[in-house]
């Protein structure tokens, strides 16, 4: 098959989330216990989002998903989904702190699960969501969790081996980063 007659890439990360909730069909869950349990509020939380009431979907979606981890478990695929759209929504709002944070370890989470899939939708939303942090020093704490992550992803079978040219764009973003870093930082005394 060439090149040119690939299909393309899955949706992943923060597209694949935003697809669900904007689409005619929001289907974030898919069935079984954790579908009937969240159903209504996945229902309200995507409304929310699609009418731009972000802090009232972020409200619903965190006590959703913390009711939901008692219920269902930490791991239970539904439960993952949801926290994936409460990391989107903390994107949404402004935080890209909380929502980088949250995707890197639901992309450990499915890692461990053996989802390499999922564990590369995690990398490139967490990506997304840290390519949005302004703050130098607090942006390389992040980068150097999520460059560790993606790089361990691309030596194992999955999508992430396959898209290095990325990872690289990342890296390239962390050493701009430490540049501001150095140029932010006060002369020593002495």
């Amino acid at each position: 098959m060439s090149r040119l007659s690939r299909e393309p890439a899955p949706a992943r990360g923060f597209d694949a989330v935003a697809e669900a909730v904007l689409g005619e069909d929001p289907r974030t869950v898919v069935g079984g216990t954790g579908a009937v349990l969240l159903a209504e509020p996945l229902a309200r939380i995507n409304a929310a989002v699609r009418e731009g009431r972000i802090d009232e979907a972020a409200a619903v979606a965190e006590r959703t998903a913390a009711q939901a981890s008692s219920t269902l478990g930490p791991d239970h695929p539904e439960l993952l989904r949801l926290r994936e759209l409460t990391a989107y929504i903390a994107y949404l709002a402004g935080d890209p702190l909380r929502s980088c944070r949250l995707c890197l370890d639901l992309a450990r989470i499915h890692r461990r699960n053996r989802d390499a899939e999922a564990a590369y939708g995690g990398v490139q939303s967490a990506a997304t969501a840290w390519r949005a942090v302004r703050d130098p020093e607090q942006g390389l704490r992040l980068g150097r969790d999520l460059i560790g992550l993606w790089t361990e992803l691309t030596a194992e079978d999955g999508p992430a081996a396959g898209d290095v040219e990325q990872l690289r764009s990342a890296r390239a973003r962390m050493g701009r980063l430490a540049e501001r870093a150095r140029g932010a930082t006060p002369p020593a005394a002495g």
